[in-house]
């Protein structure tokens, strides 16, 4: 990472801890609320900076000033001539009235219910973009890109106070050098962003995926600098846009539209976020917050069947408790799409219940017919001997559309200990070699907060994508089988039960080779005499004990 870049990435990352700060100050620290503050004051800078990065753009008089303060007082100044700017800017730009700038908030935030006038602003830029950065609810509801900060802070006399600690930090920063940067300075950014708000992303909640994870899988999906063009990548579990980011990074996010499905609300908020962040506005309107697997959103043109997708990644929640519709999926109707069958409902220990498989079934049957898909799954589904497990790795092997493992170290995930591998699935590798790669001892041992987790140093990462690109065979870490050979083997989908078997043979003279027999011989009849006695001696102490009765 250069330098340059470094210093942006640090400062940004101080004006997120300073706003934090002031939650905290204002008696909001972790609530349930802060996420919304922080999330909704960090992308108001961002659309206010983004704005006036890309005015200067299309107007070379603006270009000239170097200042963003002196850009905002140019356009105070215009007229007609602002609507027209507004006209021009690229449709992935927020459109900012003067008086929704942050300049013209912070020269009235003297203002005696200055709180009010800061949420008012934050809703009418909600409104005033309301067809572009707003994402739907199933129900094709618009969720609002803002809602306003005041209301989080309970006491009246308060709110003003809030408000103009916030507007202050705001004025203080400027993302602008940020906007030269590229997605892995937004992914750390965005990634130490909502570190303290990932833990409980709605009932479907697993855990937010590794940027490293993330960057594997669409390396391996999409080779480095191959040539893609308009395709669609889908996440049914979207959770905060961490594996769809970084697949349409790698094949342009110009060359790609993303759709995705999350049950939370607060997951979609994140992944608005990211998706603003990384030049994906024009993917919001495919964002939905709904039940993936009752009510799935996104359809074919004729709205006859689910959409089929060109690349499908998903991190999906591996257990919960989802017995409330369990039934209205195990429907003849559904049978297609969920071919293997629906979990049982457990008499005890609802949440157990194996969510996991129902989106494994749902990702099968939403790929196109040369569709590829990603999926993050337990590593105990690889070899399960029965029920729904097997009936899907046996699919997938009878259908040929299997195109590699890679079985990951043991708590990559910080916040469980659950062992994961990632499941590639290309429905073009017919008659085609299957590659699995144990990287379970890869890794080096971090403490995050409470929890002890794996990190995969850089070139452990660029070992598992080469070994992946060349489909390499290298003892005891990657293995090439065929589909035979995975009906061989009951349909395992194990690297380690296909590795060579090495017996080490050690050259022995006759007279050696007697005498380890001779010695292998006396050990025998030693085991032997022992267990005679100790047989005695077990018979003797059962007579005494029946006699003493």
């Amino acid at each position: 990472m250069k330098n340059e870049e470094a210093d942006i990435i640090n400062k940004t990352k101080k004006l997120i801890d300073e706003l934090k700060s002031i939650s905290e100050n204002n008696g909001i620290g972790n609530s349930p609320s802060e996420y919304k503050i922080i999330t909704e004051v960090f992308l108001y800078k961002f659309l206010n900076d983004k704005f006036l990065y890309e005015i200067k753009n299309i107007d070379e008089n603006l270009a000239k000033l170097k200042k963003p303060k002196s850009v905002e007082k140019a356009l105070r100044k215009m007229k007609q001539e602002y609507n027209f700017l507004l006209l021009r800017l690229n449709p992935d730009t927020a459109k900012l009235k003067i008086e929704h700038l942050i300049s013209y908030l912070f020269s009235h935030k003297n203002d005696e219910e200055f709180y009010k006038l800061f949420d008012e602003t934050l809703i009418d830029i909600a409104n005033f973009n309301i067809d572009i950065f707003s994402v739907r609810t199933g129900g094709k509801e618009k969720i609002r890109l803002f809602s306003g900060i005041s209301e989080h802070i309970t006491e009246t006399r308060k709110k003003n106070n809030f408000a103009r600690a916030i507007i202050d930090k705001l004025v203080e920063f400027s993302f602008e050098n940020l906007f030269k940067q590229k997605y892995d300075a937004f992914a750390i950014v965005f990634e130490y962003l909502i570190k303290d708000y990932n833990k409980d992303f709605g009932k479907y909640a697993e855990y937010y995926t590794p940027n490293s994870i993330a960057r594997i899988i669409a390396r391996i999906l999409v080779k480095d600098n191959e040539e893609i063009r308009n395709v669609t990548v889908y996440d049914p579990s979207a959770g905060s846009g961490t594996l769809v980011l970084a697949l349409a990074h790698q094949i342009g996010e110009e060359n790609c539209t993303i759709y995705t499905q999350d049950i939370s609300q607060k997951s979609n908020e994140f992944l608005r976020l990211n998706l603003i962040l990384n030049n994906l506005v024009h993917s919001l309107a495919n964002v939905v917050h709904g039940n993936t697997l009752t009510e799935p959103s996104h359809y074919n043109e004729n709205k006859t069947k689910l959409a089929e997708f060109n690349y499908i990644v998903s991190n999906p929640p591996f257990k919960t408790d989802f017995s409330e519709y369990r039934d209205e999926l195990d429907d003849d109707k559904l049978r297609e799409r969920f071919f293997a069958g629906v979990p049982k409902i457990p008499n005890k220990e609802k949440d157990k219940m194996a969510i996991y498989l129902m989106f494994i079934q749902h990702i099968i049957y939403s790929l196109s017919k040369e569709g590829k898909a990603a999926i993050v799954v337990p590593t105990g589904f690889l070899t399960a001997q029965s029920g729904i497990e097997k009936t899907i790795r046996k699919k997938l092997v009878e259908d040929e559309m299997i195109k590699g493992i890679v079985s990951m170290p043991s708590n990559i995930f910080a916040t469980t200990g659950t062992n994961v591998s990632v499941l590639f699935i290309d429905k073009t590798n017919k008659g085609g070699k299957i590659l699995l790669v144990d990287a379970s001892k890869l890794g080096q041992k971090v403490k995050e907060g409470k929890n002890q987790k794996t990190v995969l140093r850089d070139e452990e990462i660029e070992r598992i994508v080469e070994t992946f690109a060349k489909q390499e065979v290298i003892e005891d870490f990657s293995v090439e089988v065929t589909y035979d050979q995975l009906k061989e083997k009951n349909y395992s989908f194990s690297a380690g039960q296909y590795f060579e078997v090495k017996i080490d043979y050690v050259k022995l003279t006759q007279k050696k080779f007697n005498n380890k027999m001779k010695e292998f011989s006396n050990n025998l009849n030693k085991y032997f005499s022992e267990g005679k006695e100790l047989e005695n001696r077990i018979k003797q102490l059962l007579e005494e004990n029946t006699y003493g009765k």
